[in-house]
């Protein structure tokens, strides 16, 4: 049986998503506003994959955009709503249920409003479990489809006309740049609704029980938070087998945001004796120390936190800022066939000037 979300399940998810937004992964206010409509306007639900029929149609729920919030940007919830329609329209059949791409402080909870209006399924499972910059890392295998499907884009700061509505087809390598660029055009950040595919595909190429994992880990976070910062901490470490990776100032912040709508560069905390370099990419992708050797990569769970314990996102981590550097090792999260997949990593590894892949499928 499905599970119904419930207002208290809005704030776990937006405190396990901050976690697994490693960076990026949305604004709290946007998911706020997002879970709390939808369980007041309606009732979203849960639905493991274990429950949905081969040939149902499932579709991925989205947010495209750089989130350091150095755009003006403006995304209401209905747009959200209007993608899903948009993309049952050109599909000629009804969605059973939709994923998301990528967990995050908004975007573990970009399925909960279409499911209370128009009745689609909350599906437990995700594109990745951690926030990413492109679409193809949240693909679950499509990255490189020859096959055509459907893209549906809707948002945009409607004071400076900048609202766009977009229905493409494609292969999904070519239509997701469009996208993309779509979202610069509209401020910098818009919904989308795309890759409709059937049940049986996704159970096999998704990272299941993706939403129940950031769920539980916020709630661990809830439990903890009457205790302090040190508890907190200990709760997240203790939830998802995480690490510190090392504690201390941000020294220097060198990111900036491009056209592709991407906010790229590094960050270098001083962490007692020696340096770690988070390299960002909308979200964290790497950190190397001091000496260059590697420490951790995308796809493991990388994220700063600050003394209490509460994640910072790339765009409010500034130079002087106490930070921690909190870290899950790959091996102990599920991973989609996305991330598992060579082509998807060039466009990173281009943008950021470092290796990758050779990291990742390792």
């Amino acid at each position: 049986m499905g599970r119904i979300l419930t207002l208290d399940d809005v704030e776990a998810a937006i405190r396990g998503g901050s976690v697994f937004a490693a960076g990026g992964g949305g604004w709290v206010d946007h998911g706020r506003m997002l879970g709390t409509t939808a369980v007041s306007v309606g009732r979203p639900e849960l639905v493991d994959m274990d429950e949905v029929a081969d040939d149902a149609w499932i579709a991925t729920a989205a947010a495209i955009g750089a989130p350091a919030g150095t755009t003006q940007w403006e995304m209401l919830g209905i747009d959200y709503v209007r993608a899903v329609q948009l993309l049952q329209d050109e599909l000629g059949a009804p969605l059973y249920g939709l994923i998301i791409g990528q967990n995050g402080m908004s975007s573990t909870m970009n399925a909960w409003l279409p499911s209370a209006m128009l009745g689609t399924k909350v599906i437990d499972a995700v594109g990745d479990i951690r926030a990413h910059p492109t679409g193809d890392m949240g693909s679950i295998g499509m990255a490189n489809s020859p096959e055509p499907t459907i893209q549906t884009a809707v948002g945009g700061h409607r004071d400076s006309n900048s609202y766009i509505e977009l229905v493409v087809r494609g292969a999904t390598a070519k239509i997701s740049p469009v996208l993309r660029k779509a979202s610069d055009m509209s401020g910098g950040f818009i919904a989308s609704c795309r890759n409709p595919l059937r049940a049986s595909y996704v159970r096999k190429n998704a990272a299941l029980g993706g939403i129940s994992r950031a769920l539980a880990l916020g709630e661990a976070i809830r439990g903890a938070e009457p205790k302090g910062g040190t508890a907190v901490i200990d709760a997240i470490c203790n939830n998802t087998n995480g690490t510190i990776l090392g504690q201390g100032t941000v020294k220097k912040k060198a990111v900036t945001y491009t056209e592709e709508a991407f906010d790229v560069g590094t960050i270098t905390v001083r962490c007692g004796g020696r340096d770690l370099v988070l390299h960002v990419m909308n979200e964290y992708m790497a950190v190397d120390d001091g000496d260059g050797r590697r420490v951790a990569t995308f796809p493991d769970v990388i994220t700063t936190l600050d003394r209490d314990g509460k994640p910072i996102s790339v765009g409010h981590v500034h130079e002087g800022m106490e930070v921690l550097v909190f870290h899950i090792d790959k091996t102990e999260i599920p991973l989609s066939a996305s991330v598992k997949d060579p082509s998807v990593y060039p466009v990173a590894e281009k943008a950021l000037g470092i290796a990758l892949a050779k990291y990742a499928l390792a």
